[in-house]
């Protein structure tokens, strides 16, 4: 069995990951624009890099938590793609092999003029920091404005899936919360989040509480029916 695993803000929370972005467009206290758009890059790159930089060393303070784990665990008996809207890297430390960055990934850089010139990058990332052809690198984010470059992969992984798990996300946002419009009809959907979107049937399962919580009851009723 196939089971396609979509992550969002809600399932890093509880690692300690300040990922909530509030509803009046500030990030942390940052107008989002200024700090996650192409444009904000342009206007003042070291704020933007600071902010990052901040992302980045608090990420390498914190652990997955018990959602993660589960859902490396569950490897061992599906087969388990995740898509996250997650830039961190706390699926891959839990374990989980396959999995898709739909918004990029934090511990890595990308140079300003070969967008395919990706490299890994755990310390602060600093005005004057090139790559191979001179010019600046840039966090490795997908920023708003620009395209979500892995969108088709996702896709094709929800529809091949069997499964489809939803965590911490409210599926509101665009392009990623269109994603479950692709799952085939006959496939199972299972949502954990405090405050879901939508309403349980005879193929939609709702638990409404936290992913270290909801997740193993969610993964308990797979196997189940799996």
């Amino acid at each position: 069995m196939k089971i396609a695993v979509l992550t969002g803000a809600g399932m890093s929370a509880e690692s300690g990951l300040k990922t909530f972005r509030d509803s009046n467009g500030l990030w942390e206290g940052h107008d989002v624009m200024k700090v996650a758009s192409l444009q904000g890059f342009s206007n003042d790159p070291e704020l933007v890099l600071d902010f990052y930089n901040q992302r980045r060393r608090q990420l390498l303070q914190v652990e997955p938590n018990a959602a993660h784990i589960a859902l490396a665990d569950l490897e061992q008996d599906f087969e388990v793609e995740i898509i996250t809207q997650n830039v961190d890297d706390l699926h891959e430390r839990a374990g989980s092999s396959q999995v898709v960055h739909l918004h990029g990934e934090l511990l890595k850089v990308r140079s300003t003029f070969d967008e395919d010139l990706i490299m890994d990058w755990r310390t602060d990332l600093n005005v004057g920091d090139f790559c191979e052809h001179n010019s600046q690198l840039r966090p490795h984010i997908v920023w708003f404005g620009e395209a979500v470059p892995k969108m088709d992969q996702a896709i094709e992984v929800v529809q091949a899936s069997d499964v489809i798990l939803i965590i911490g996300t409210s599926m509101q946002v665009y392009p990623a919360a269109g994603l479950i419009q692709y799952a085939s009809y006959q496939s199972q959907i299972y949502f954990v989040d405090p405050n879901p979107s939508i309403s349980g049937n005879e193929r939609i399962f709702v638990y409404p509480e936290r992913a270290t919580t909801g997740v193993p009851k969610a993964i308990q009723q797979i196997k189940e029916y799996g």
